[in-house]
């Protein structure tokens, strides 16, 4: 039979998934540890014996395509001109191309800002400022400063377009840069799908040799893009569906890992009540937020910081153990894995702590305001009350006998009652881990992917 082989690189383990042309069919499913440290080859060779061992019968593999976010993922730098605009609309752009942005800056950057830069561990900068035939003098600037320095690190630039000719010319060739439409061409109005795509080039080319992976893709077609981007691709295909497939309309994804809590919302966000005014900046279609600091291992501490004893209390079953010393032993071991009905109880009350805390960062605010006309009520960011699905990813929640109600503490209550959250949601579940693998199906058959992805997403 013929089969395409999807390999998703990630932090802690490389995952497999089989996929069986003709039946639009997983075949198998298989993960090994990531071995980062030494060769990511070792891993997936690992996996990949691990998978032969449950295929019965022969099988050809067509295709070989993987997605990445190993050692880290992809890392970058977002410079802007106003904290709240462009330096906002460079963000969102890092983030829907499937980035982790380390570090944002806005206004004319300092020496000591450079500094920083040249320092880091980024793999992009991202330079953006000013809307088309504004503010020139701001990302000029900027230009002028990362040469200046000699950054070494590539340079997309996205940014007012009536600087391209001048950066042109700054740069030469001395950096390393890429000219892309500006991600906020007018007032509020975003427009990150060319800086996301720039990005994402850039990673196939470039950013996989800097993983070490120059072994794993020999014996590949390619690795194509971060897995947060993989992700956010099989969430817009279930969404929105493909030219002959159907979708099943707007929805957010969860998935909770070891360092990170990521949402992906595919859904307008527009006001769902009478009298509400949008401010602030226009919001992707398709969104992705990234929390660093709500993860369940590499950034278990964080999550203590970020809930505190008494949101914990409120999810946990036991009340005879000590919290912060079960945060911390999965900090320092971050290979934990929980045995026994405490522990798992433990983990799952941290799930919730992470679904519940990151779906509050990514949906919007409403709050009251005072007008001429009276009271107001303006809206910030995306009202997802009447939103139809959140699907659940991730190990804790794929692993868990109880995935649901860890989803349900992504839900409004009134304990938060300017938060726009999902009041009634259905929930779904990646019950066989393949969303990274069917964002990879969607760039050679999208119609076989929304199929697929229809089949295997599950209802809980």
């Amino acid at each position: 039979m013929d089969a395409y082989l999807f390999i998703d690189f990630g932090s802690t383990f490389t995952k497999l998934t089989l996929v069986d042309i003709e039946k639009e069919e997983v075949i198998a499913t298989e993960k090994s540890y990531t071995t980062v440290e030494t060769d990511v080859t070792i891993g997936y060779e690992n996996a990949l014996k691990k998978l032969n061992q449950k295929v019965s019968g022969d099988y050809n593999i067509v295709k070989k395509l993987a997605c990445s976010s190993a050692a880290g993922g992809l890392k970058i730098i977002a410079i802007g001109l106003v904290p709240e605009l462009t330096a906002e609309a460079a963000k969102r752009a890092a983030l829907g191309a499937g980035a982790k942005v380390i570090k944002t800056y806005s206004f004319k950057l300092n020496s000591s800002e450079l500094e920083e830069i040249k320092n880091s561990n980024a793999d992009i900068i991202l330079l953006a400022g000013g809307t088309d035939g504004g503010n020139c003098d701001t990302i000029i600037h900027n230009a002028k400063m990362i040469e200046k320095f000699s950054i070494s690190i590539p340079v997309v630039v996205a940014g007012n377009k009536s600087s391209n000719d001048e950066i042109k010319e700054i740069f030469g060739e001395k950096v390393e840069y890429y000219i892309t439409e500006n991600v906020m061409p007018n007032l509020n109005h975003i427009n990150v799908d060319p800086a996301r795509e720039t990005i994402r080039n850039i990673f196939m080319k470039k950013i996989v040799h800097a993983k070490g992976m120059e072994n794993v893709e020999k014996s590949i077609s390619g690795i194509l893009m971060p897995t947060p981007a993989a992700v956010l691709k099989a969430a817009e295909a279930l969404s929105m569906g493909s030219r002959d497939e159907e979708g099943i309309g707007d929805l957010a994804v969860i998935d909770i890992g070891g360092a990170t809590t990521d949402v992906h919302s595919i859904a307008e966000g527009a006001p769902s009540k009478p009298g509400v005014v949008l401010r602030g900046l226009e919001e992707p279609f398709a969104k992705r937020t990234v929390e660093g600091d709500l993860g369940m291992r590499y950034s278990a501490m964080s999550v203590f910081e970020a809930a505190g004893i008494k949101k914990m209390k409120k999810y946990l079953k036991y009340d005879d153990l000590d919290i912060e010393a079960e945060f911390k032993n999965r900090y320092t071991n971050t290979s934990y894995v929980a045995d026994d009905e405490k522990e798992i109880d433990f983990d799952e009350a941290m799930a919730k702590v992470c679904a519940d805390i990151s779906m509050k960062r990514h949906a919007g605010v409403v709050e009251a305001i005072y007008s001429p006309m009276g009271m107001m009520y303006a809206q910030e960011g995306k009202d997802l009350m009447e939103l139809p699905y959140i699907l659940g990813t991730g190990g804790v929640i794929v692993n868990s006998k109880n995935p649901k109600e860890i989803l349900q503490a992504a839900v409004f209550t009134m304990e938060d009652p300017t938060s726009l959250k999902p009041r009634r949601p259905k929930f779904l579940l990646d019950k066989n881990y393949i969303l990274s693998a069917m964002g990879l199906l969607t760039t050679i058959d999208p119609n076989m992917a929304v199929r697929m992805l229809k089949k295997y997403i599950v209802e809980i």
